[in-house]
């Protein structure tokens, strides 16, 4: 009963910290803000985690999670391998364009775990994405699944920061995909 009590008060803040880090991004989120967001107390935030660092890959952790999950069912609600990737290219470029703090959050995350010699947290997210690539680029006529989803990947945190600053029309994204498709194509 109090592990499932403590596991509960975790969940409460980790769900506070990915609220404040979406809504006001990573220097706003400290043990007060989060403490705020939830029904603890600021106390309780450091009871339950050792630093703010933890709480924060937790709930960037999380963050990411639910979006592979979104992505997932994307290319699920597709039988085409080619509109599979598509589709979860589209979801995630559309995310970010819905969401333009989780962009800048997401790579002020980047930043802050590489200054702090911690991007393992970023590594197991960005294993999480590569992953569903794989799985989908396993199922197209490229010669090598792998590194064509690592490419992918590369190809679409460059769109995201791109559709940031200038974007480009979904048929645009979509010749850029089939231009990267063709070149690893068997």
């Amino acid at each position: 009963m109090i592990e499932a009590n403590r596991r509960g008060k975790r969940e409460q803040i980790i769900d506070a910290a990915k609220q404040v880090l979406a809504r006001d991004g990573l220097a706003a989120c400290t043990a007060r803000s989060v403490a705020e967001a939830s029904p603890l107390t600021k106390s309780a935030v450091h009871y339950y985690f050792d630093d703010i660092h933890e709480l924060v890959d937790l709930a960037m952790r999380d963050h990411v999670t639910a979006m592979v999950t979104v992505l997932r069912q994307a290319a699920d609600a597709e039988s085409d391998p080619g509109q599979k990737l598509w589709a979860v290219v589209d979801a995630y470029l559309r995310t970010f364009a819905e969401q333009p703090n989780a962009a800048f959050l997401w790579f002020e995350y980047w930043i802050d775990t590489g200054r702090r010699k911690s991007a393992d947290a970023v590594g197991a997210t960005l294993d999480d994405m590569h992953t569903l690539l794989s799985d989908i680029t396993a199922q197209l006529p490229v010669e090598d699944p792998t590194a064509t989803a690592r490419m992918l990947m590369s190809w679409l945190l460059g769109t995201v920061v791109q559709q940031q600053v200038q974007p480009h029309k979904p048929t645009a994204i979509r010749q850029e995909l089939n231009s990267i498709l063709r070149s690893a194509t068997a």
